[in-house]
């Protein structure tokens, strides 16, 4: 039924103008936005819908997964953008964040509205 449909993944925030500037100016993600609702334009034709939603909670799982060739470079570069990296307890993070040898290197990062992000190795 939905074999040839072009769906896509969408996900709330609690201020849909503090994400657009998040989104489109520190990660540099194209935006638009369209009866309120933003869409973010992801490489590989993966656009992805952001929407206000009321009493938002956080997702307390990773959202969306950045591929990077060099994490330590987009760890630094989204560093000096001002984001701050997420460290977990019982969960080895080097200085910067980034956790290495138990699967792909991966830092995690959030939002303005608290949904979790994450830049991981490309392999």
């Amino acid at each position: 039924m939905f074999a040839d449909t072009k769906a896509f993944s969408g996900f709330a925030v609690d201020d849909v103008a503090k994400a657009r500037q998040f989104y489109g100016e520190t990660l540099g993600i194209r935006t638009s936005e369209q009866y309120g609702l933003m869409t973010l334009h992801l490489a590989g034709d993966r656009d992805t819908l952001v929407y206000p939603k009321p009493g938002h909670v956080p997702a307390t799982y990773t959202i969306l997964n950045f591929p990077v060739d060099d994490i330590d470079a987009a760890v630094d570069e989204l560093t000096e953008r001002g984001v701050r990296f997420v460290r977990y307890e019982g969960l080895a993070q080097d200085g910067r964040g980034i956790s290495r040898g138990d699967g792909p290197d991966i830092a995690w990062f959030t939002d303005p509205a608290g949904n979790i992000l994450a830049v991981l190795r490309e392999s």
